[in-house]
């Protein structure tokens, strides 16, 4: 939290007048003195460091109200308590709007930020003279045990603080130790009450939390480096996923039933031997791995179809093959998708046959080297994983989110797509993990939700999924388009129809769903649509998808016949829409097409509008008028350039664009000046 220090005033010699100083100091310290609601950390060091603004603060007012004129000595004190006081403001600013949880893990370090603040006011205060300075005892008295006090201080480090850090530091760790018999099972009521006692109370809270933890990493990407910015990715998860389970009550009960369950070693140990002769017998082959022949813990299906258990296909991945063992197929991706279906049957199968899921093995002779291999997973570096310990919360939260997706009731799947939506909005390893953990097929079912808010969560959820390209395949491979085009033309929201926009626009990157999704009959009229009746987000969102799509040759025609041009139009003269850059994109890619050119040399505001834009638009949006320009000025044209001679800002325009525009701007600006230089020359031989 570092504090940039305010100018340096500039000091004479000789007796000052009391001015602007005095009252800066006034105004900044009563800013101090009057902040409401002190932060849930540093709370000791943010109350006295109040107190002492305040003793400061009535010798600046005693000292306006004597009208003497000042020393130099106190002038230079003033300025540097001006430069602390504006210090300790943005300090105390740091604790209350910042992040709790970072400041709680930098508690020694922001502490020692309050005693060095300390330390430069006893310092300044050590040159007033206040012999010289018309006071009365009583302040006179306090300025000087307050300059006495900072002398003698401390470092004080809140004792409740470390002790909350280090309850903290234990659940984290709780969440993501390998080799614990609980691992991955905490006390609810634990976290609850840890993070509580920083302010957390409210789904509200949890969120805000995130979202000033996602701006502390990325404020210290540039300068904490990898391991700080893995802490706080740390942060994130553990609180995306306290929320999780702390505000769903299904979860909660899940988790405490979890805790009270005996383990599986407990189990294990009660039964070893008819267990082990039940598994070296009677364990379907449908249940073993086909790559350790092992009975599965975690199935999951793999781009080929075929399923695995986790740890085997994941080690698989990791000695860097790429195909599917069983059938030698390459895998298109790296993907696994949880066999919930298998995994239930699974479940039923050990509870029926008394088997611990979580310890088997396919025969009494493996045992030792199930647990050799078991050993060896964990400690493989999982390809899907960039810090374990915050993959390890993602997973979690995200395996527990798909499932009330799947099976939980209207109300459970509105608030677990609004989590999952939140989840995939930072972080491409967040957006694989939740594709990993199955959520796509969900979330495209729960398009067709009659609920308004489920609806939109699910596609602004596959919109922040679709921005790692990889789930760009799973997306279109689970029939998602023909949905997403359904909610942009008749979505429950208008934000719902946007945000399917903004979908189209993302999964059309891809060159091969350009033809894909522009095939489709009603995709390129409803983003139209949109781009007449959506709101400023919505016009631009459909505006840069029909660009996407428009790419594509063939779709050119398609965008022209669906009525975009006088849209595209209008929009130039909409400044509040801000999308010109956008518009004269699209217009630009239409004019590729006949029917687009013939079309577009129908408006007959539209030139007027380009010339403008070459003088006062963005280099972007120049380089496009003047593409405009040329095109309808070229084959045929004439009538456009007549217009262009006519107007007497165009040739000034055109020349100090080829003059000072871009590369491309210089070249085309020269071409159309050629051109227009030839229609005056051909037009003056006919006269």
């Amino acid at each position: 939290m570092d504090v940039a220090l305010p100018p340096p005033l500039m000091v004479a010699s000789g007796f000052l007048p009391t001015g602007s100083l005095l009252e800066a100091l006034t105004r900044i310290s009563n800013e101090v003195t009057s902040m409401e609601k002190l932060p849930f950390v540093q709370v000791k060091n943010v109350s006295t460091m109040i107190r002492r603004i305040k003793l400061l603060s009535s010798l600046f007012e005693e000292i306006q109200e004597t009208k003497s004129p000042l020393p130099p000595s106190s002038i230079l004190c003033f300025t540097e308590l001006f430069s602390v006081i504006r210090r300790v403001k943005l300090l105390i600013q740091g604790c209350k709007e910042g992040s709790s949880l970072w400041n709680l893990v930098q508690t020694e370090s922001v502490s020692t930020q309050f005693h060095v603040t300390v330390k430069e006011m006893g310092k300044a205060l050590d040159i007033l003279p206040l012999s010289l300075l018309n006071l009365t005892a009583d302040t006179r008295e306090q300025v000087e045990l307050l300059r006495k006090q900072a002398k003698r201080l401390e470092l004080f480090v809140d004792p409740r603080e470390i002790q909350r850090r280090e309850e903290l530091l234990l659940i984290m760790a709780s969440t993501t130790e390998k080799n614990s018999k609980n691992k991955g099972i905490v006390d609810i009521e634990e976290v609850k009450d840890t993070l509580k006692s920083i302010g957390l109370r409210s789904p509200l809270d949890y969120e805000e939390e995130v979202s000033k933890l996602e701006a502390e990493a990325e404020k210290q990407a540039g300068t904490g480096g990898l391991i700080v910015v893995s802490n706080i990715n740390n942060l994130i998860s553990l609180v995306s996923l306290s929320k999780s389970l702390i505000f769903s009550k299904e979860g909660y009960d899940r988790t405490q039933d979890d805790v009270k369950q005996p383990s599986a070693s407990e189990s294990w140990h009660h039964d070893h031997s008819s267990s082990s002769q039940s598994m070296v017998f009677n364990t379907p082959d449908e249940f073993r791995c086909p790559i350790s022949l092992d009975l599965m813990r975690d199935p999951v299906i793999v781009a080929s179809g075929h399923t695995y258990d986790r740890n085997s296909i994941a080690e698989w991945i990791n000695s860097g093959h790429h195909t599917c063992p069983k059938s030698g197929q390459r895998l298109i991706h790296m993907a696994l998708i949880p066999n919930y279906a298998l995994k239930s049957l699974l479940h039923q199968w050990c509870q029926d046959n008394d088997v611990p899921l979580t310890d088997c093995s396919s025969s009494s002779s493996n045992l030792e080297r199930s647990s050799s291999k078991r050993k060896l997973c964990e400690n493989a570096i999982d390809h899907i994983s960039a810090t374990k310990a915050a993959m390890n919360a993602v997973k979690m939260t995200a395996e527990f989110l798909v499932g009330k997706l799947a099976t939980g009731s209207p109300d459970t799947q509105r608030q677990a797509a609004y989590e999952l939506r939140l989840l995939a909005k930072t972080g491409m390893d967040n957006r694989r993990i939740i594709a990993e953990a199955g959520a796509i097929p969900f979330l495209v079912t729960l398009l067709g939700s009659n609920d308004s808010r489920i609806q939109e969560n699910a596609v602004t959820a596959l919109l922040n999924l679709s921005i790692f390209d990889n789930n760009k395949i799973l997306i279109m491979a689970a029939g998602a388009i023909d949905n997403i085009v359904d909610v942009l033309r008749s979505g429950k929201t208008m934000e719902a129809r946007e945000n399917a926009a903004a979908a189209i626009f993302s999964l059309s990157i891809i060159d091969e769903y350009k033809v894909i999704i522009g095939a489709r009959q009603n995709v390129i009229p409803a983003l139209v649509g949109l781009l007449g009746d959506g709101t400023t987000a919505g016009k631009r969102d459909a505006a840069t998808a029909l660009f996407n799509l428009a790419v594509y040759n063939v779709n050119k025609a398609s965008v022209v016949l669906a009525g975009s041009v006088p849209l595209l139009v209008d929009l130039l003269m909409d400044d509040r829409a801000g999308i010109t850059d956008d518009a004269l994109a699209v217009l630009a890619l239409l004019l590729g097409c006949s029917e687009g050119l013939e079309e577009i040399r129908k408006s007959r505001i539209l030139v007027p509008l380009l010339i403008d834009l070459l003088r006062y638009g963005s280099p972007k949006g120049k380089e496009n008028s003047i593409t405009l320009l040329l095109g309808l000025c070229k084959d045929g044209g004439d009538e456009v350039a007549g217009r262009l001679l006519m107007n007497p800002r165009s040739i000034p325009s055109l020349q100090s664009l080829a003059a000072d525009g871009s590369l491309k701007a210089r070249r085309k600006a020269d071409a159309l000046l050629r051109l227009l230089n030839r229609c005056c020359f051909q037009s003056r031989n006919h006269v």
